[in-house]
């Protein structure tokens, strides 16, 4: 082994960034009432306008396959969160509805999850850092599509 690159500076900042995600993924996904996977589901429907998305759309932005999506948006309309409809732009694809049902489920688990994400997260970073922070994510994401 290459001791060297055991000890590499980003070596050690990405072992830091998947640590901290994983302590608080568990942390802020406590109490949402529905899986967390849901959770990710209802929040991109709540936060786009119409509360629809094409569902491969929705696959890509929840970083599913569209076969393992699929699955899981049967399970997420079988309780009644989300519909499926026509595209009415594209007969050969499907929207992802957010249903008035989902909209509550997503109300009661955004109260949870905001209470979380405050006690762990964002509450113990100064303002100046939480910035960085946002900066540096959005940066990683928008340069790794």
């Amino acid at each position: 082994m290459r001791r060297q690159q055991l000890h590499d500076d980003d070596v050690t900042l990405y072992g830091l960034f998947v640590e901290a995600f994983s302590r608080l993924k568990p942390l802020v996904h406590r109490d949402l009432g529905v899986p967390d996977t849901w959770f990710e589901v209802l929040l991109r429907l709540g936060r786009t306008p119409g509360r629809r998305m094409r569902m491969t759309d929705l696959a890509d932005a929840v970083a599913f396959s569209s076969g393992g999506f699929s699955r899981l948006a049967d399970r997420i309309e079988k309780e009644g969160l989300i519909r499926r409809e026509p595209d009415p732009d594209d007969r050969r694809a499907a929207l992802a509805v957010l249903t008035s049902k989902g909209g509550e489920a997503l109300d009661r688990a955004l109260a949870a999850h905001v209470t979380h994400l405050r006690a762990h997260v964002t509450g113990i970073l100064p303002p100046e850092d939480r910035g960085h922070l946002e900066r540096i994510l959005r940066t990683l994401r928008d340069a790794n599509r």
